[in-house]
């Protein structure tokens, strides 16, 4: 039986698992920009191979570069949204603690009225 490994090495599992599944991303982008490059120059049949080539090789480079971009763009409006979303869940967290010692604030409050005015002399 194994023992559960400690949080750092978790991390680090994770980011690895994170490469990887990028690479393969990445990886399966650029296959399919060669198939499209590739699809795009059947319809060109007096294209030469080197020239066929050329184009591929051009067309992948382009797509890369918009791949690329676009990710970018991607990755700087995630990063936004989650500064954004655990400020308003830091907000949300701060609320929810202060509803719930105002209400155990009150329930107290009752609690000692009612035990007072239980306990005072001459109250049937």
């Amino acid at each position: 039986m194994t023992e559960r490994t400690g949080g750092g090495e978790d991390l680090r599992m994770a980011e690895a698992i994170n490469d990887i599944e990028g690479y393969l991303l990445w990886e399966a982008e650029w296959e399919r920009a060669r198939g499209q490059a590739e699809e795009f120059c059947a319809r060109l049949p007096w294209l030469t191979d080197s020239q066929r080539e050329d184009v591929v090789r051009h067309y992948c480079r382009e797509r890369r570069e918009v791949s690329r971009s676009y990710l970018e763009r991607v990755a700087a409006r995630s990063a936004s949204l989650r500064a954004e979303y655990e400020g308003v869940y830091r907000t949300l967290r701060r609320r929810m603690v202060a509803a719930l010692l105002g209400v155990g604030a009150l329930e107290v409050l009752t609690l000692a009225v009612l035990s007072l005015s239980g306990s005072a002399p001459g109250v049937p």
